[in-house]
């Protein structure tokens, strides 16, 4: 269901069931953002959820997405036709969705791209704009955050004082973790990540997961807890 975290920001709750669930963020700051829209088919679906924060996809001027994956890219088919504004994603994620970079045949996360590329690809009338570390994008400001996926990218927020983690940690009994191995290209890689954002990001108090409960206060600190137990 819809829960408001605070002025001009929205939880909305995509996907089906556990592990095909994720949250994703409508913002209003003067423009509005969706950040993940979620799966191609979403219960309840994306257009009712849209509809119980007071938007329709004609009102979305943006559409950001963290990472090229099922559940997070999947939905922005849903938002033809109505939505003509741009989306952005991560270069490196872009370039595998495009077809202009050839995931690993032989490791899981290649296979799996190359089955969600081939099924669920980027509809062609969408203007998707490639993210790279430090690119500003109205009032959000993008960090390059690799390991889950090669293009991941973290989405902050200066004003709301929140951090779209996507699948850079999940959040698990009230703390944030590291998702698991079969999830992602390079553990060791999103270990890194973790502990490099911790250092680059300024405060935020909201800390938007994409799994789990986003925690709404104190969020740095749970980021910080979570570099120290790596």
């Amino acid at each position: 269901m819809v829960r408001r975290l605070g002025e001009g920001l929205w939880l909305l709750d995509l996907g089906l069931f556990p592990p095909f669930a994720s949250n994703g963020y409508l913002v209003d700051d003067g423009d509005v953002t969706l950040v993940d829209p979620g799966l191609p088919y979403n219960r309840p679906r994306l257009r009712s959820q849209l509809s119980a924060a007071g938007y329709e996809v004609t009102d979305i001027d943006r559409v950001l997405v963290t990472h090229f994956d099922l559940e997070h890219s999947g939905g922005l088919g849903l938002l033809t036709p109505g939505f003509d504004g741009p989306v952005y994603m991560g270069a490196e994620d872009l370039a595998i969705a495009r077809g202009e970079s050839i995931p690993n045949a032989t490791h899981h996360k290649g296979i799996y791209h190359r089955l969600v590329r081939t099924m669920v690809g980027i509809p062609d009338e969408m203007t998707v704009e490639p993210v790279s570390e430090g690119d500003e994008i109205g009032e959000f400001v993008a960090f390059h955050t690799p390991g889950h996926n090669p293009g991941h990218v973290v989405y902050f927020h200066d004003d709301l004082r929140v951090a779209f983690l996507g699948d850079l940690v999940w959040e698990e009994n009230g703390r944030l973790t590291t998702p698991f191995w079969l999830d992602s290209y390079d553990m060791r890689g999103v270990r890194e990540s973790v502990r490099d954002l911790v250092e680059r990001i300024p405060p935020f108090e909201i800390a938007a997961v994409a799994h789990g409960q986003p925690l709404t206060e104190d969020g740095r600190r749970a980021l910080i807890d979570c570099s120290a137990r790596l």
